[in-house]
């Protein structure tokens, strides 16, 4: 899978002010199609009406983790194909075993900069 800096991505947190970091990140990246979500729920709600290319999302938010969101988007026949990336501030390996035994395509661990979300995504495409 090619990397699209035109693919729309979806950033999910509930904490603005990392949206608008991880925001600026992708814009640095080149990437110019970035909506957010809140939390789960309304990131769930976002992609059965918009496709996305990319979801990076947080993994701790209420009412819905980045967990359980990740886990309905590898359920659901339409999204399941979805790359997705999650982002946390604890890099527990229970966590990372837990994210990757539900489908998670990458990890980043807080603070990061854009080199770090650069390789991820990269990763995660297939690009070197």
């Amino acid at each position: 899978m090619a990397l699209d800096l035109s693919m729309p991505v979806l950033v999910v947190d509930d904490y603005k002010t990392m949206v608008r970091i991880i925001r600026n990140l992708l814009k640095q990246l080149g990437f110019e199609n970035i909506e957010d979500a809140a939390d789960g729920t309304e990131a769930l709600a976002k992609m059965k009406t918009q496709k996305f290319g990319l979801v990076i999302s947080d993994w701790n938010m209420e009412p819905m983790t980045g967990y359980e969101l990740l886990k309905q988007v590898r359920a659901d026949g339409d999204l399941s194909k979805t790359p997705f990336i999650m982002v946390t501030a604890e890099s527990k390996t229970e966590n990372v075993i837990a994210a990757k035994k539900a489908g998670v395509n990458n990890y980043i661990v807080k603070p990061f900069n854009a080199q770090t979300l650069k390789g991820k995504i990269e990763a995660v495409f297939g690009e070197k």
